[in-house]
């Protein structure tokens, strides 16, 4: 089972959406039986069944086992990720486009941007699954708390800069056999969990 999974088909992000489906799916982090779920649930075990069956069509689940109980072949499913991430990739005709923006302040363009690091990343991590490779990756993740808008106005600019020369120390456009990354920094304010 992988930690995290990229749903990138419309059909698949539209089964995983079904209350329902992500019931059994939080519960199936854990390999379960139509008739252990259906108790968890408080749904029958054939409609356990017809939902898990969806999910299997879409690659959201696999079959752990078959246990053969009397005349019955008990199957055995869990998840394939313990958790999912939906693509913008789904819904590919209004998938947000960074480029569409002008003010690249506004929060609505670094949303644009974290659907394009989602989607980018999601691609990455589908086709590593496929070759069986690693991806190289690297994040920051952190909080600030700023004494005014005037502190947090001359922090961007001061990491601005910091970022531009890094970035023009290390970038080799001539450098054969090297390969691009993207380099994404964001500032918002911390959203609290209540």
């Amino acid at each position: 089972m992988h930690e995290v999974a990229v749903i990138e088909d419309p059909a698949a992000a539209e089964a995983s959406l079904d209350p329902m489906r992500s019931k059994l799916l939080s519960e199936l982090v854990e390999p379960g039986s139509a008739t252990s779920l259906a108790a968890k649930v408080g749904l029958a075990r054939q409609k356990v069944n017809y939902h898990l069956r969806t999910l299997e069509r879409h690659g959201l689940v696999e079959l752990v086992e078959e246990r053969r109980k009397g005349n019955v072949t008990e199957r055995v499913m869990q998840a394939t990720a313990a958790s999912f991430v939906i693509s913008p990739v789904a819904l590919a005709s209004v998938q947000p486009d960074p480029a569409r923006f002008s003010d690249r302040l506004s929060a609505r363009w670094l949303l644009a941007l974290a659907a394009q690091l989602v989607r980018d990343v999601g691609t990455l991590i589908t086709g590593a699954a496929k070759t069986r490779k690693r991806v190289a990756t690297f994040a920051i993740d952190g909080e600030v708390r700023f004494a005014s808008a005037a502190d947090r106005a001359a922090f961007a600019e001061e990491l601005a800069q910091c970022v531009t020369s890094l970035v023009s120390k290390y970038h080799d456009e001539s450098a054969e056999g090297g390969r691009d990354h993207r380099l994404i920094v964001a500032v918002h304010p911390a959203v609290k969990e209540h």
